[in-house]
């Protein structure tokens, strides 16, 4: 019997839309029917160009209509900017009333749908997915999958669980959007300066969503969500790919997302990013560049650390050599993989738990 072929396509040819791109051209489970681009420039090009790599015969457009008309069974959605929820939204909405399943790494808060917040948004989302018979599905490496999945995953090994602490820790000195590294985070300002993730409610609800599914998950109930925020200077002036960051600004953040159970802090998420390795050393550190661990206090103690890093850019469809570019790929593949099991699952807004365990087909390569 031939293996099924679900017909993809990818929404926006960024970072992660090209590896996505060259991912599912190499998948035998997968067909790429079309790729959807927002510059006029890009529009007729050949999306494997466009995804750092050879022609694949399938022409980019700007034609949205047109895409939805080739009734693909999912969409891929990759697009990113700094408003990227309220421009992803009314895209979703039109995917799924048109009958096409979703999966995206766009909107992080979306990894637990049921979480999702302004509640008015999720519940445009519920009736389009109900309208279209559809499904919506949100991953990555982080939110989707280390800080979250990951934790649960290693539960099942546990008798009893007391506490649960996710870190991603890692240098951000790759990462050049001025906007989000400077305005939104602070890097490179003064302490005086109040970043929009310091701002009261901030840290709770980007990574509530993530520890009420935890939560949920294992039968408890969050009662109350925390936050700390910590940052630190440099004491050097670095030149990073946002730009020059002055010595006596931020070079480090340290935050934490904390879910209180039973009046303890029972659920954290904690992320430390640095711009340089000597920046704030007494605070938690990994052996690369960028890493992940999850720490269960219970029976037994449990204690999981993992990095992602790449060989092969060319392989992997990606320009970058940079510590990051193993999660990108790794982001990409949280849904590029969930693909088949989303198509198959029953409609409505998706978690990771909702799934079963979505196996990668078609990518193993011993050679």
């Amino acid at each position: 019997m031939a293996e099924r072929k679900d017909r993809v396509v990818v929404w926006a040819t960024g970072g992660i839309g090209s590896i996505a791109i060259r991912a599912i051209h190499e998948r035998p489970n997968l067909e790429l029917v079309g790729v959807w681009v927002h510059s006029p420039e890009k529009d007729g090009m050949d999306a494997g160009e466009l995804a750092n790599g050879e022609p694949i015969g399938v022409a980019a457009t700007t034609d949205a209509d047109a895409l939805i008309a080739l009734k693909p069974d999912c969409v891929i959605y990759a697009a990113s900017g700094p408003e990227r929820d309220a421009l992803a939204i009314p895209d979703y909405v039109k995917l799924l009333s048109a009958g096409l399943n979703v999966v995206t790494t766009s909107t992080t808060r979306l990894v637990n749908p049921h979480a999702y917040e302004p509640v008015e948004w999720r519940d445009q989302l519920v009736t389009a997915a109900k309208a279209g018979q559809a499904s919506l599905y949100a991953s990555g490496i982080e939110p989707g999958f280390a800080a979250d999945y990951l934790a649960l995953v290693l539960a099942t090994q546990s008798s009893q669980i007391e506490k649960i602490h996710a870190y991603e820790i890692g240098l951000y000195d790759d990462y050049g959007v001025p906007d989000i590294m400077s305005d939104a985070m602070g890097f490179g300002r003064p302490l005086d300066y109040q970043p929009w993730i310091a701002m009261p409610g901030a840290i709770e609800g980007e990574w509530q969503g993530q520890i009420r599914m935890v939560a949920d998950a294992l039968g408890v109930e969050v009662s109350e969500m925390r936050s700390t925020f910590d940052r630190a200077v440099t004491e050097r002036t670095l030149e990073v790919a946002m730009g020059t960051v002055e010595a006596g600004t931020c070079g480090a953040l340290r935050m934490q997302a904390i879910g209180v159970v039973d009046g303890r802090e029972a659920i954290v998420i904690e992320h430390v990013t640095r711009l340089a390795p000597d920046v704030a050393p007494d605070w938690p550190t990994l052996p690369n560049a960028l890493g992940y661990r999850v720490v269960i206090t219970g029976t037994p103690d449990i204690d999981c650390t993992f990095d992602v890093t790449l060989r092969d850019r060319k392989k992997a469809g990606i320009e970058s050599m940079t510590s990051g570019a193993g999660a990108m790929v790794a982001t990409a593949m949280r849904v590029v993989n969930a693909v088949p099991y989303v198509v198959d699952a029953q409609p409505g807004l998706l978690s990771s738990v909702d799934l079963p365990l979505t196996i990668p087909k078609g990518a193993f390569n011993p050679a």
